[in-house]
């Protein structure tokens, strides 16, 4: 599969062929990029589209509206791992994975607070925001103005506490079961530990970070002959933002995603040896039915030869 990694302003290539490359950008203390424009945001000139075809018009298909196929989305302030897929054999692949659920994704994050359950699994449908002035935002179910919504599924497990500018933080990994709009942003606000630098979640309140603390961090998808397999390496270390002080480790991010790796793989392993096993009943029921069918025309010659 083709994988290409690249920064917003430095661009470095991991690997390539002709089917699917991963794109890595990383929005610096200047500027913001958008994955495309839309009509939105139509205004926006700086975006990962202008910039890929600036960079990689060799790789660019005329024929999408695009110009590329990007085969799933990060938020505007999100920065990490991105797929797009360079023929639509390899995009209709990329997409029956996301369909089916088959692609493993993981972000790191930095929230505020000290979050005290280590291991967690945050379940909380969200939905579209309908109340006026917050119609650009998603909500959880129950609350002011929700409409519509959808199970919603996340799994938190905490790697370091400290300090951000000497206030304090988590730092967590965190795994969607789902893909809602915003669903990792509006299940940290919802148990109270919102991710540092979300100016929309924190209805503007968390403005003084350079950046929203999320990055997508690994990306996993299950493709044919050849799975995808990335990681955009971890930006929340002090080396990269000095007012990230980790205090207190309570596991790897390395162990943390070999973990989760393993045991999606055995999930996945399970899934298949279910269907391969509805796959072989269907296939008896359908030899017992032939083979009975068989048996009553046989009896009906007889009877007719009889005649």
């Amino acid at each position: 599969m083709n994988i290409l990694r690249l920064r917003t302003f430095t661009h470095d290539l991991l690997f390539t062929n002709s089917w699917v490359f991963a794109h890595y950008y990383s929005p610096n203390r200047a500027t913001w990029v958008l994955v495309s424009q839309t009509c939105k945001m139509w205004y926006e000139k700086l975006t990962v589209q202008a910039q890929l075809q600036h960079h990689f018009p060799h790789l660019a298909d005329p024929s999408t509206y695009y110009g590329f196929r990007f085969c799933h989305q990060l938020d505007f302030s999100t920065s990490g791992a991105l797929c797009v897929a360079l023929n639509k054999a390899a995009a209709g692949q990329a997409y029956r994975c996301f369909k089916d659920r088959t692609v493993t994704k993981a972000y790191l994050s930095l929230v505020r607070g000290t979050v005290e359950e280590t291991t967690q699994t945050i379940d909380f449908s969200i939905g579209k925001n309908c109340t006026e002035g917050k119609k650009h935002m998603m909500c959880i179910e129950g609350s002011e103005g929700c409409e519509n919504p959808k199970p919603s599924q996340t799994e938190l497990t905490v790697l370091e506490y400290g300090l951000y500018d000497g206030d304090p933080v988590t730092k967590v990994l965190l795994q969607p079961l789902t893909g809602r709009t915003h669903q990792l942003r509006v299940h940290c606000s919802a148990i109270n530990h919102p991710i540092v630098g979300d100016f929309t979640y924190s209805l503007g309140t968390d403005n003084s970070p350079y950046r929203m603390m999320l990055h997508a961090h690994l990306l996993h998808i299950p493709l044919e002959p050849d799975p995808l397999l990335v990681t955009a390496g971890d930006p929340f270390v002090p080396t990269v933002d000095s007012k990230w002080l980790p205090q207190r480790s309570l596991r790897t991010l390395t162990a943390t995603v070999e973990a989760l790796l393993e045991k999606t793989e055995k999930q996945n392993s399970s899934v298949a040896e279910i269907e391969e096993e509805e796959v072989k009943l269907k296939k008896d029921e359908r030899i017992e039915e032939s083979e009975e069918q068989r048996r009553i025309c046989q009896q009906w010659l007889s009877e007719w030869t009889g005649d």
